[in-house]
């Protein structure tokens, strides 16, 4: 029951909402492994767009935006607007602080900058950044900022300040001190109740984890789903210093930092950001299809974790996507997915033939991902 009640949610808070109003994995990585240069073009899942803007301070020739939820490309091309626009702080206003007092001015002025669709779009939601309400910010908004909202009234039943003590864990010094700070609210915040919390199918659909990678995690996890986020959240609250995590801060605090924040989010990078946008495109549409409807020789494929979905729910469909991103590739075109599991069976071993994958250079940065929430980072290079 649970996993039919958890699929139809998935499905349906995909297909009407906004999902994801930050990205959810760590750009240092991702651009530390892609090797971007300036006559590379990239394919890669928008989400939240931060982290193609975050690639294009790489100067790739061309970014190809590929989103098959309308929404997600429709809040890159408002990042990519307020960036046009060249005012900064209403830039900061809507992403950094997550509100902005003038909204509906500042939309009016970025018309010349937006296409009529994404216009119309964002003037009948620019609640989404009001001020005002019992979730004030951009961040508490969108499925992803509800899934955080219901986990911090969560915590509020736990009997300790769990959230004072995480935003003072997030402003820590050293490593030492986090671990201080997280051994005060770790025994306190995993009752019984709070792991059957994790587990409600309507919370992992906010958060966008379909059940194909719930059951992945309970496959290949001790402790299963609990156990998993346990021990991740363990580790990135111990092991990964807190100051430069904006990840974290974001869904505490409500809002980033001018020191914790994306890099699309820095005024330093407005002036690349601004000259380069012309060579992001967006396309609203699955891998699969972008690539039938557009036939190249692409250099980077940024895949996230889509294909554990892929996998369970339709692996002739995966299949596919493989024989097509092979296809529209070249010789060293390097290929970048995460998974929820230790490892990625899930690929074919006739495609895992014609890729060469490299642990010499993901095993060393995986745990140094900010983000921590996957089970496994993966390199490919197609031979």
């Amino acid at each position: 029951m649970d996993s039919t009640l958890h699929q139809w949610l998935f499905r349906t808070l995909h297909g009407n909402q906004l999902v994801y109003n930050a990205t959810w994995e760590d750009p240092r990585i991702d651009r530390a492994l892609l090797g971007i240069r300036p006559d590379s073009e990239v394919v890669a899942i928008t989400s939240a767009g931060c982290n193609i803007l975050d690639m294009l301070l790489d100067r790739p020739r061309a970014i190809h935006a590929v989103d098959i939820n309308p929404r997600q490309n429709l809040l890159l091309e408002l990042k990519m607007a307020l960036i046009q626009a060249g005012e900064f702080w209403d830039l900061f206003q809507f992403f950094g602080i997550g509100s902005h007092p003038g909204r509906q001015a500042v939309l009016e002025g970025l018309r010349p900058h937006l296409r009529v669709e994404a216009f119309e779009h964002w003037r009948t939601r620019m609640s989404l950044f009001s001020p005002r309400g019992p979730r004030p910010s951009f961040y508490w908004r969108g499925t992803a900022g509800l899934a955080s909202s219901l986990v911090w009234i969560a915590a509020a039943g736990l009997g300790v300040r769990v959230r004072g003590i995480a935003l003072s864990l997030l402003d820590a010094r050293s490593l030492e001190e986090q671990r201080e700070l997280f051994a005060l609210a770790e025994p306190h915040i995993w009752p019984a109740w709070m792991e059957r919390f994790f587990r409600h199918p309507a919370l992992m659909s906010l958060l966008g984890v379909p059940p194909a990678q719930v059951r992945l995690i309970d496959a290949s996890h001790p402790g299963g789903l609990s156990g998993y986020v346990r021990d991740k959240f363990r580790h990135v609250m111990t092991e990964v210093p807190a100051r430069e995590n904006y990840f974290w801060r974001v869904y505490t605090a409500g809002s980033y930092t001018l020191d914790c924040c994306p890099n699309y989010l820095r005024r330093e990078h407005q002036p690349t950001l601004a000259a380069h946008l012309s060579r992001i495109a967006c396309h609203t549409t699955s891998i699969s299809r972008f690539l039938r409807d557009h036939p190249g020789t692409y250099s980077h494929y940024v895949l996230l974790d889509h294909q554990d979905w892929l996998a369970w729910k339709d692996p002739i469909g995966l299949r596919e996507e493989w024989d097509l991103i092979l296809a529209n590739s070249r010789p060293g075109t390097r290929i970048l997915l995460r998974s929820a599991g230790l490892d990625c069976g899930f690929i074919p071993d006739a495609i895992r033939e014609r890729l060469r994958f490299r642990p010499d250079l993901t095993e060393a940065l995986h745990p140094k991902d900010r983000v921590g929430t996957y089970g496994s980072l993966h390199l490919a290079e197609v031979r």
